[in-house]
């Protein structure tokens, strides 16, 4: 009945990059579940729950019977109330809303991207919603910018676990440090099971052999 439903917000800072977070409603997202095929690993439990109730961690049993409509993602808190999985569930629950009711857009199974009988892809006509404020209608953005910067390097800068990595970060500040290291490398590392996913996308696909005869890694 739900997707993944992203919240996403872009807010700006006096630092060099913008406080960035899009997430999941959900604790996962097909994605991830990927990912974890790739790399041969289990799920972690308590992200999928079957038709049957059962938390599954069976990553390529998962990935087959989502197609199948067999299993789905938990929303955030995971399934049940017991670590607040009704949070997940209702802001899940408003983002559908804001995403279909304005546009009286389809939703459920009618946006699932997925054939269940035949397991093919089919379109997905989604809705999305997005809001922007006009900061200066309530205050000057230098002044915002300053506020914003201020809270966060609060936030970096405050009593840290003593058991956790040494650093606190705020959204935006890891993909920022990740961009900055790749840019200066030259470019970022696929490793060799995605490195086969590009190439059988390209092989497979009308057109792309063509535009894209030799890919980088090759």
């Amino acid at each position: 009945m739900l997707g993944t439903n992203p919240l996403v917000f872009g807010i700006p800072t006096s630092d060099e990059y913008p406080f960035v977070i899009d997430c999941a409603t959900s604790v996962n997202q097909r994605g991830k579940i990927e990912k974890y095929a790739r790399e041969g690993v289990e799920t972690p439990r308590g992200a999928v729950i079957d038709d049957k109730g059962i938390e599954r961690t069976d990553t390529e049993g998962i990935l087959r019977d989502m197609v199948l409509g067999k299993c789905a993602l938990t929303p955030m808190g995971g399934a049940g109330d017991k670590m607040g999985g009704y949070k997940g569930y209702g802001w899940a629950t408003t983002v559908e809303l804001l995403c279909i009711a304005l546009q009286s857009g389809p939703w459920g199974e009618d946006i699932c991207g997925l054939d269940r009988a035949t397991g093919k892809p089919k379109p997905m006509p989604l809705g999305h919603f997005f809001l922007a404020i006009d900061i200066e209608k309530i205050c000057p953005v230098d002044t915002f910018k300053k506020n914003t910067g201020e809270f966060l390097a609060a936030l970096r800068a405050s009593k840290k676990a003593p058991t956790g990595p040494g650093r606190i970060w705020t959204a935006g500040e890891p993909e920022n440090d990740a961009r900055t290291e790749r840019t200066g490398q030259g470019g970022m590392k696929v490793n060799v099971p995605l490195q086969k996913n590009m190439q059988a996308l390209r092989d497979n696909r009308p057109g792309l052999k063509e535009k894209y005869g030799k890919l980088p890694f090759e």
